[in-house]
């Protein structure tokens, strides 16, 4: 553990001397990362009414953030345009993760909320999005998917095992009928 947060913090020092920002780097594909683990998810669960959901949910958030950004016309913190609410990469992040959490349970979605809160902070710190508009986003996509996504039918087990010695995590699946 200690290794990896080493490891972190040499990554970051060193794109800070380089000019470039891992933060709003990885904001970036943290917005299209969440959901396309949330859509993996799906797949991995054999989950076709959820991958449905996930479609409708996601394609709500998407085009009801465009349209409102049109429709508001405000201008980003940094005045490179008239598109800050509200925030795409936020709404786009927390529509995967809050998915998860109304598909699969909150337990599950615990780091996806963490990853995709990163994303906000990354867009406010860089100056692309005020605080209103990432809690904006981040809203809509909690709603989009609560209304359209149902919990999944409880006839498979989801396990998370963590071995010590070996430093290994593994996912369990097993059918309970």
């Amino acid at each position: 553990m200690n290794r990896l947060l080493i490891l972190f913090i040499s990554i970051y020092f060193i794109s800070i001397s380089y000019g470039y920002s891992i933060e709003r780097k990885a904001g970036d594909v943290l917005q299209l990362g969440l959901p396309i683990a949330a859509l993996s998810s799906t797949y991995y669960m054999n989950d076709y009414n959820g991958f449905k959901s996930f479609m409708k949910s996601y394609l709500a958030t998407i085009t009801m953030t465009y349209l409102i950004k049109e429709g508001t016309h405000k201008l980003r913190p940094d005045g490179s345009d008239y598109l800050s609410f509200p925030s795409g990469h936020t709404s786009s992040a927390f529509a995967g993760a809050s998915f998860v959490h109304f598909r699969y349970g909150f337990n599950y979605s615990i780091p996806l909320y963490l990853l995709a809160s990163f994303t906000g902070y990354s867009r406010v710190k860089y100056k692309k999005h005020y605080i209103e508009d990432v809690a904006a986003g981040a809203g809509l996509a909690i709603l989009s998917s609560w209304y359209f996504t149902s919990p999944y039918s409880k006839k498979y087990s989801v396990n998370l095992n963590y071995n010590q010695n070996t430093k290994t995590v593994r996912l369990f699946f097993s059918k309970l009928f």
